[in-house]
């Protein structure tokens, strides 16, 4: 009746291999290199990385023509533009009530 015995052991021998495993890293190469795709989404994304040195003023529009773009950007958020009715497209403007 060695049966049990051995059982036991298998079951003792079973329990530690499987507390053992759960200590091991099986990772340290992913962990590496952990983050290392977003950062290179990043960094294809930015146009040009060294736009913050250049101390060269933006050209191609004045002061006051640039401000009055923003004030109407800003502007279009807080009081949008109501949609046109779709059913009077191409419908003359006389009104005849």
């Amino acid at each position: 009746m060695k049966t049990i015995p051995t059982l036991i052991r298998l079951a003792l021998c079973a329990g530690v291999t499987a507390t053992l495993a759960g200590c091991l890293t099986s990772t340290p190469h992913w962990d590496a290199n952990f983050g290392d795709a977003v950062n290179q989404l990043k960094e294809m994304q930015v146009l040009n990385p060294q736009a913050s040195a250049n101390t060269d003023p933006v050209s191609g529009i004045d002061g006051p023509a640039a401000a009055a773009a923003q004030k109407s950007y800003a502007k279009s958020f807080t009081a949008p533009t109501p949609p046109t009715n779709m059913f009077t497209i191409g419908v003359g403007s006389s009104s005849s009530y």
